[in-house]
């Protein structure tokens, strides 16, 4: 019986895909890499994502979890032909705790449906990427998603708890608790950002947190990047850590302002966005300290939102960069490294320089206060080569983050994109450890196989690991 079969068997005829067209759709995520997709499983229980792993595990097939399907890195892309499980299903939001401010969702549940169900108790999830109107909140945990105020509140991995997850021999755990401090190791911690290569999240336990008592929004334009990345400097400087602090270059305000009309001086060739949210007393100092900073460094204008309209005008602007790039080009190639602040303007420079000598199209938004950087190349795939030139283009600015001292990524994942480019992070010795932990969790080597760690990782000898990390032969 072929693994379609067998899982119809147990899920039932509408939850399980294997139509060519199907399996196209399902074969990549938002990124450029395309997979081969065996079957596609729709489960709506944790019980049927256990059963569609244990069959999945007897045909020798590999699975990949999947949510939104909103990745940029190809973490959601089977490197062989592969089982996708799709957890969107599993989208409901239980035991909402109002006094312990916390609550279980299942994995499927979009990013901002969960603030919109706890604004009425004056809760939100923290976490918010740009993709937070379609993400899922299973996806999230896959890569560690951060987002506009992660700078203030941290990313997703400070505010879960707890994880429920089906591991590679089709069994159902508990990671984690509601206790602030669980004894024993951070298993939870983990699997967060594990990218689906330690188990399938079937149930998250996520912290909320209080909504401000009172939020102050600034728009700064400025003449240069570099007078907006001193803005940035400054204000850290001046001991104000802001709720966000999002950049955007000229051509992002650019493709922003034809998809939507926010009210973005064309004319700027960078717009800070600073948001401070607190106290009534304490907002009004610190908005006024980046305002400040913003004037000393040179802001052509300081505008600070009159009204929560104008605020959500704002960061609808914001939020809805990725979406303007469709009136620059019908494709798109997003990045995400990060860099220390202090090289902010020093990396910028050298990545606008890659842009112009390989010709590519390029747009700017990024989380300037911790240095997550977000190139956006617009491009048309369809044009002979172009596809090349931009993921060349991509690998040095990859390279270039790198040797500023920064990280391989903020917030989307290592994937297919990046995997090859961790020994240019990670000493063998590293890696080997990496490996030994993934290998703990998953033995087979059935979930997600290929992603994160490049081949060679493991080792198996000390001995080799020492000798590799020495640079001695062995």
């Amino acid at each position: 019986m072929t693994l379609a079969a067998d899982l119809r068997q147990v899920l039932g005829t509408d939850q399980v895909l294997d139509h060519p067209l199907d399996m196209h759709i399902y074969a990549k995520d938002a990124g450029v890499t395309p997979g081969e997709v065996a079957a596609v499983a729709l489960p709506a229980t944790t019980q049927e994502v256990a059963a569609a792993v244990r069959i999945s595990v007897r045909h020798g097939v590999p699975i990949v979890a999947r949510g939104a399907g909103t990745g940029l890195s190809g973490g959601a892309v089977p490197t062989k032909p592969g089982l996708i499980v799709v957890l969107t299903r599993l989208n409901e939001i239980w035991d909402v705790d109002e006094a312990a401010q916390t609550a279980w969702v299942g994995p499927g549940v979009i990013n901002l449906d969960l603030s919109k169900h706890t604004k009425p108790l004056g809760l939100h999830y923290a976490p918010d990427p740009s993709s937070q109107s379609v993400s899922t909140i299973g996806g999230n945990i896959g890569t560690n998603a951060g987002g506009p105020h992660c700078l203030a509140e941290g990313t997703t991995v400070s505010h879960v708890l707890a994880v429920e997850m089906v591991t590679a021999e089709g069994e159902v755990v508990t990671l984690g608790s509601a206790a602030p401090d669980p004894l024993g190791l951070d298993l939870r911690g983990v699997v967060v950002g594990s990218e689906g290569t330690m188990g399938l999240v079937t149930k998250i336990l996520v912290r909320l947190i209080e909504n401000p008592p009172e939020v102050r929004t600034l728009l700064l334009a400025f003449d240069s990047i570099e007078a907006s990345a001193r803005t940035v400097s400054a204000v850290i400087a001046a001991g104000v850590v802001p709720a966000a602090l999002e950049l955007m270059d000229r051509p992002m305000i650019e493709a922003v302002e034809n998809f939507r009309t926010c009210g973005f001086p064309l004319e700027a060739a960078a717009v800070l966005i600073a948001e401070v949210a607190g106290h009534p007393a304490a907002v009004e100092a610190e908005a006024q300290v980046v305002a400040r900073a913003g004037a000393e460094a040179g802001a052509t204008e300081v505008r600070i939102a009159a009204d929560e309209l104008e605020r959500e005008l704002i960061w609808l602007g914001r939020k809805s960069a990725f979406g303007a790039v469709a009136y620059a080009a019908p494709d798109y190639y997003l990045h995400d490294t990060v860099v220390p602040r202090t090289r902010l303007v020093e990396t910028m420079t050298g990545i606008y320089e890659i842009g112009a000598r390989h010709g590519i199209n390029m747009l700017n938004v990024f989380h300037a206060g911790d240095g997550n950087l977000h190139p956006l190349v617009a491009f048309d795939s369809k044009e002979p080569g172009m596809l090349e030139k931009v993921k060349a283009a991509a690998h040095e600015m990859v390279i270039l983050s790198i040797e500023m001292g920064g990280a391989l990524s903020g917030e989307h994942g290592v994937g297919l994109e990046k995997r090859d480019l961790m020994t240019k992070v990670y000493a063998p010795i590293d890696l080997d450890a990496q490996a030994r932990l993934r290998e703990a969790f998953d033995p087979q080597g059935i979930l997600n196989p290929g992603k994160i760690l490049p081949e060679g990782s493991r080792c198996y000898d000390f001995g080799l690991v020492a000798n590799l990390e020495s640079g001695a032969t062995p």
